[in-house]
């Protein structure tokens, strides 16, 4: 049976998911002015679950880009991730030669780094120590790429990182909650299949539009 949508698009989902995480952060301290929070999207398709969280907040929207290394044959595999700044992560089943590995390393990191260059100059320039960080992104099939994203953002001297997603697989749960401070996901459906299946319309989010997220137009 193919799971109904839970969302209209990445818009309603942004809001929902918005409302999810204000509930939470108030539970911690009611005057949010407090508390220091930069919300960081996972491009292209976190941006546009990311904004509505931003503006609320009145917070910076930043992203941190990661891609997902998968084997020649099979793009839709990722047998690890690697952001732009070479921050990398395997997954359990290493399966390709050294030399192959080394080079779909290289090519998931270039591809990475393309995509960072054209969006670097809409990015605001921010000072992450001892900030509370809202990783989002608009859903979570291997984990992979947000496994990758967290890991790098470790290295910022942040205060916490709360990974924050619409839609997850209820399997991956423990192992998320591992990785970050707090984890807020709105819905755990089973079977999972794929992030799109839970959205009514799910189309690309072109490079224009990421970066027109990121300027706050």
């Amino acid at each position: 049976m193919i799971p109904a949508p839970l969302f209209r698009d990445r818009a309603d989902a942004g809001e929902q998911l918005a409302d999810a995480v204000i509930r939470q952060l108030a539970e911690i301290d009611p005057d949010l002015r407090r508390i220091k929070p930069i919300v960081y999207a996972l491009p292209r398709g976190g941006l546009p679950i990311a904004a509505p969280l931003a503006q609320r907040l009145g917070c910076p929207l930043d992203i941190i880009v990661a891609k997902k290394i998968t084997r020649p044959e099979n793009p839709e595999l990722a047998l690890g991730a690697v952001t732009a700044d070479g921050e990398v992560l395997w997954g359990r089943q290493r399966l390709l030669r050294h030399r192959v590995r080394q080079i779909a390393q290289q090519e998931a990191q270039a591809k990475a780094q393309g995509h960072l260059s054209q969006m670097a100059s809409a990015c605001p320039q921010v000072d992450p120590t001892g900030a509370l960080a809202l990783v989002v992104d608009d859903g979570i099939a291997t984990g992979m790429t947000m496994a990758v994203a967290v890991q790098a953002l470790r290295q910022r001297n942040l205060a916490q990182i709360w990974i924050c997603v619409p839609v997850a697989p209820a399997e991956l749960v423990e192992e998320m909650n591992r990785w970050c401070d707090r984890l807020v996901v709105l819905a755990t459906p089973d079977p999972f299949m794929s992030v799109s299946r839970f959205y009514e319309a799910f189309p690309q989010v072109e490079m224009s539009e990421a970066i027109a997220y990121l300027s706050g137009q």
